[in-house]
């Protein structure tokens, strides 16, 4: 068997060299590697007949299942291209996404039955409906299709430089823009992640992050990499997620770090069963220090950050690299977002791109085996953020003389007041270390005099009732007085995007006129 360049290579080796272990479980169904390709084979067999040819793209519309999970492996052995369709969009911006991926199949679950009707009629390129368990007039069953299919698959297969995945950005800074992703960049980042995480074939991973974002997806490839086990659950129920890290044995799981508070907060977090994980991967936002020593007592030393985005993967802050109680050099690494990952490269200009000094600020450029192969449909945003083989982030940061990355905003989420620049992640750091607060999300508004002010959304922690007057004066010992918040509005949610990241952009409008 020859060296894996593709997905659909490194599915077919896992299905010869471990045909009878576990590739998948979802709920009572446990799926070997061998009858996942055979599914996934039919599968693609059976959009062929369709009309489907290598580089079609084929749309998904579904929370996650192991339906979602063998679309995927009929795109990655055929050379379709998986375009995922964030399911908790409004139908607007649904039509957008799959209107500019122009798929000729859209696979949607059944509870989407009535959604897809409703935007079925301004699908420009949609030629086939298939649904998910259920039944719809409009649509073929999904079972139906895939045993139609033959189980030797297609006469085609993909290139390394083909695209794998069609997967669109959140839209932090405008329409959703289209990343295309390869088949050999997927391998690429799939060995460096399994790295980074040291995953072996005796691991079993958790996946409750949506499937139709990059995390949850490349970790998935990740394991598989090593061919071992992913549990799939829907969705994220601390009570039903502690139940399958005790039942299923979970080594390994991703969630973003408001799960696992979530996860903490849980009354059945004493009783359950927990030693089998030996890491917890997080990303999204960093991990608030308080909820870290309470995971480290709870749980164990099984945090590990990275940090990255749809366009390429970045750097990793390392499970032993989590010390909270060590020396202030060790508290100062745990406000990073960790080192480099193997084969990944991290460089911080200036607005002419060009480097700057060790420990400036500038915006962060990431680049690596795994970076996207551009934007769909866009090549003026593909030239952008795309230079030579360098993808400008949009993130602002600095370096230390070790390679520690720290972050310190977006670039878009600068707040300018009166002329200073005001960075609201150090904004948000001052107000998290208030006793009462549990999250923060802080941006600017609008201000007549000052151009722009300094507004914490806050979330407090159960019982708590500080003052507005509390949080600002807490924040003047922590940061210069014209950084702290001008306003203070406590929520009981802070919105956010499918990945676990604060929707800025949502905010911002919100309270624009506030």
């Amino acid at each position: 068997m020859k060296v894996p360049q593709t997905i659909a290579d490194m599915l077919d080796n896992n299905a010869w060299k471990y045909p009878d272990e576990t590739a998948f479980v979802w709920n009572d169904t446990r799926v070997t590697h061998a009858q996942f390709h055979e599914r996934a084979s039919r599968l693609a067999s059976a959009l062929r007949s369709l009309g489907l040819k290598r580089q079609d793209r084929v749309g998904i519309l579904s929370q996650n299942s192991l339906a979602f999970q063998e679309v995927y492996g009929a795109c990655e052995l055929s050379g379709f291209i998986c375009a995922t369709v964030n399911w908790r969009l409004a139908i607007p911006e649904m039509v957008y996404i799959i209107n500019d991926g122009a798929p000729k199949v859209l696979i949607f679950e059944a509870d989407y039955a009535d959604t897809v009707s409703a935007m079925k009629d301004q699908l420009k390129s949609v030629e086939h409906y298939i649904c998910i368990d259920g039944a719809v007039d409009f649509a073929a069953g999904f079972d139906d299709v895939v045993a139609s299919g033959d189980p030797s698959g297609v006469p085609f297969r993909p290139r390394t430089d083909d695209v794998a995945f069609l997967i669109y950005t959140s839209g932090t800074t405008g329409r959703p823009k289209g990343v295309m992703l390869s088949h050999g960049g997927q391998v690429a980042a799939a060995e460096i992640l399994g790295s980074d995480q040291r995953n072996s074939p005796a691991d079993r991973l958790l996946i409750m992050m949506p499937l139709f974002h990059i995390g949850a997806k490349i970790i998935q490839i990740a394991q598989h990499w090593r061919a071992g086990t992913v549990v799939v659950q829907k969705g994220f129920d601390a009570k039903a997620i502690l139940d399958c890290i005790e039942r299923e044995k979970i080594t390994v799981t991703h969630m973003a770090p408001t799960m696992i508070q979530s996860l903490l907060d849980s009354p059945a977090i004493g009783s359950t069963d927990t030693s089998s994980l030996r890491m917890i991967v997080y990303a999204a936002a960093p991990m608030p220090i308080p909820v870290l020593k309470r995971g480290l007592k709870i749980l164990g030393p099984v945090f590990q950050q990275q940090f990255g985005q749809t366009e390429g993967i970045g750097t990793t802050l390392l499970a032993h690299q989590h010390r909270p109680d060590g020396t202030d050099r060790d508290r100062e690494i745990l406000t990073s977002v960790g080192q480099a990952s193997p084969r990944v490269n991290v460089r911080i200009v200036d607005d002419n791109g060009e480097p700057v000094p060790t420990g400036s600020v500038g915006e962060i450029l990431l680049t690596s085996p795994g970076v996207m192969k551009g934007y769909w449909n866009n090549t003026a945003a593909t030239l952008e953020t795309l230079r030579d083989g360098w993808v400008h982030t949009g993130d602002v940061g600095r370096l230390d003389d070790e390679g520690f990355l720290y972050l310190v905003d977006r670039k878009k989420d600068m707040i300018i007041s009166g002329g200073e620049n005001i960075y609201s992640r150090e904004v948000e750091e001052a107000v998290v270390t208030h006793e009462s607060v549990s999250e923060v999300a802080v941006i600017g508004v609008p201000d007549e005099k000052w151009g722009e002010a300094v507004m914490a959304v806050v979330v407090l922690k159960p019982g708590a009732a500080p003052s507005v007057e509390e949080i600002v004066e807490h924040c003047r010992t922590m940061i210069a007085s014209y950084k702290k918040p001008r306003f203070v509005r406590f929520v009981d949610e802070i919105v956010k995007l499918p990945s676990g990241k604060i929707d800025k952009v949502r905010l911002r409008r919100l309270y624009a006129s506030s």
